[in-house]
């Protein structure tokens, strides 16, 4: 019986780096998120996100998913919701 950590689970020993792409990678690959554009900053005991989602559930679920996958550390969520307009809207320049 392995008493290792599931790949997808940070440890307060893990670098910086490797949780923030573990993080980036799980905010790609989860069907709550699906995104690619959420950049991921580590200092100290902190991840900060940042970026751009279509949605308040949509950047609610960006959080939740860096929690799942950076135990240990406070997530500050400052993605920002950006509107979207329906195909065949004009725009007003």
């Amino acid at each position: 019986m392995s008493h290792e950590a599931p790949h997808s689970v940070a440890s307060h020993h893990d670098a910086p780096h490797y949780v923030a792409a573990r993080v980036q990678r799980a905010l790609a690959e989860d069907e709550r998120t699906y995104e690619l554009g959420i950049r991921v900053d580590i200092r100290g005991d902190q991840l900060f996100l940042r970026g751009q989602v279509e949605g308040a559930e949509r950047r609610a679920h960006v959080a939740a998913v860096a929690v799942e996958n950076a135990p240990g550390l406070t997530v500050h969520n400052e993605v920002t919701v950006v509107e979207v307009r329906e195909p065949g809207e004009e725009e007003t320049l």
